[in-house]
């Protein structure tokens, strides 16, 4: 039998690219990092930190020690960044949204090096191509879609993760604001509460993606992770949470036009989070059908899987 692919991650500490890490090492692919000397000052957000508390140094030390390669390297280094491209076989980037663009450098270098099987680009998030989200998530979702479409272009081969919202965002305050925890005396719901969402743990994105990276039937397509335990309304998420801790909680609801005011009025990262949350709970942007052609239903082609539900996630906060 041959050997597992040799799997590099960029952007290996951030609250998405942990997760792969870990999952690649799990799955036995050989797993190597890109790590630079001097890391990116990023002031993350309280939610973000709440979601992924281990710290870089940790992460690095506990890579080491897991057998994960380190690779001394920069995005901007294109030399060094082809170096540590020749030595795998599929590439998944994990970068924030500031540096989405900057994905030239790498699909430039993939180019060059011209031995990946597989370029996963940075999306862990809806599907750019099929979003109506407003300012500022818009921006990042173009400049997704136009990283897509050099990809394309350049005849790099490709799969594209569609996860949806991580719980470590959108699960652990219920999508409130300026919260790291779930209410228990009164909620904020954007619209009427219906429309359905996709909720999937960080954990459980890096399980999917390695498995979509291992899977030849993902070539040149998108994976969409729409978990059938966890394609809940809030409403129904309200409700399981309300029984969990015993009460009712008071339902102020919040009509789009008031929505869309405070998204424009909020810095961010407020306004970026309520952009999101308006995304999937308005727009319904998780609410769509499968093309076989282009795309994978990670639910459908992985059933094996045991994934984190909603309901076994907000047990954490009881």
């Amino acid at each position: 039998m041959a050997g597992k692919d040799r799997i590099l991650v960029l952007g290996p500490t951030g609250a998405i690219g942990r997760h792969i890490v870990w999952a690649s090492v799990k799955a036995g692919n050989p797993t190597y990092v890109l790590v630079r000397d001097t890391p990116q000052n990023v002031n993350k957000p309280r939610l973000v930190t709440a979601a992924n508390p281990e710290t870089r140094d940790e992460l690095l030390h506990n890579f080491q020690n897991s057998g994960v390669f380190l690779i001394q390297g920069d995005m901007n280094d294109h030399q060094s960044l082809v170096n540590a491209i020749k030595q795998v076989d599929v590439v998944i980037c994990s970068f924030g949204r500031l540096l989405i663009e900057d994905q030239v450098k790498i699909i430039a270098a993939i180019k060059e090096a011209g031995n990946v099987k597989r370029f996963f680009p940075s999306e862990f998030g809806l599907d750019v191509d099929r979003h109506d989200a407003v300012e500022p998530v818009r921006e990042v979702f173009e400049e997704k879609a136009k990283i897509r479409r050099i990809i394309e272009a350049e005849g790099v081969p490709y799969t594209y993760l569609c996860c949806h919202a991580f719980t470590g965002y959108f699960l652990r305050n219920l999508a409130q604001i300026d919260t790291t925890v779930p209410p228990r005396d009164k909620i904020f719901i954007q619209g009427d509460g219906n429309v359905k969402g996709a909720y999937v743990t960080e954990a459980d994105v890096g399980t999917y993606t390695v498995e979509a990276a291992n899977d030849p039937n993902t070539l040149n397509k998108a994976v969409h992770i729409r978990l059938p335990a966890n394609y809940l309304t809030l409403n129904e998420i309200v409700s399981l949470w309300e029984k969990k801790i015993g009460k009712s909680l008071e339902k102020i609801h919040v009509p789009e036009e008031k929505v869309l005011k405070d998204i424009q009025e909020l810095s961010f990262p407020n306004n970026y989070l309520l952009a999101l949350y308006h995304s999937q709970q308005i727009r319904g942007d998780a609410v769509y059908d499968i093309d076989p052609t282009r795309d994978v239903e990670a639910s459908e082609a992985y059933p094996y899987v045991k994934y984190t539900t909603v309901d076994e996630y907000l047990n954490q906060f009881l």
